[in-house]
């Protein structure tokens, strides 16, 4: 029996810049060539405004409700039907700066965000604020 999964290519739910984009080129060229990593981002009830942000390499196929975001460069961003309803049009970005740098999320979506700069609100107010522990 074969099954498989039917992802969305989506070209406008996130995009990266490029500082974002070369980060992540560097990341995975030091894992083993034998994994073909995407990038998942994804949003979580939780964090002290109600929704907090997550992202890793993942070497899974995209999931069936997964959009697929193709980066110049063959980066590949999965994300889930659920995240994407409060990520449309968020850019992920890398700052470097000497207290805190890394990747970071600009989302239009958010109308308020917490000072850790992980968790946001948006204005239909959904997610379970819960205290900061990162």
């Amino acid at each position: 029996m074969i099954v498989s999964t039917m992802a969305i290519t989506s070209p406008s739910i996130v995009t990266i810049s490029d500082t974002a984009r070369e980060q992540l080129k560097g990341l995975i060229a030091d894992q083993p060539a034998d994994r073909a990593l995407g990038l998942r981002v994804f949003i979580q009830s939780g964090g002290c405004s109600g929704f907090s942000y997550g992202m890793g390499l993942d070497e899974n196929p995209p999931k069936e409700d997964d959009q697929v975001v193709d980066v110049d460069g063959g980066i590949k961003v999965y994300v889930d039907a659920y995240s994407s309803q409060y990520l449309q049009g968020a850019e992920i970005d890398y700052v470097d700066e000497l207290m805190g740098g890394g990747f970071t999320i600009h989302n239009p979506n958010a109308v308020r965000t917490c000072g850790c700069g992980h968790s946001f609100q948006t204005s239909d107010s959904a997610g379970e604020a819960k205290s900061c522990s990162h």
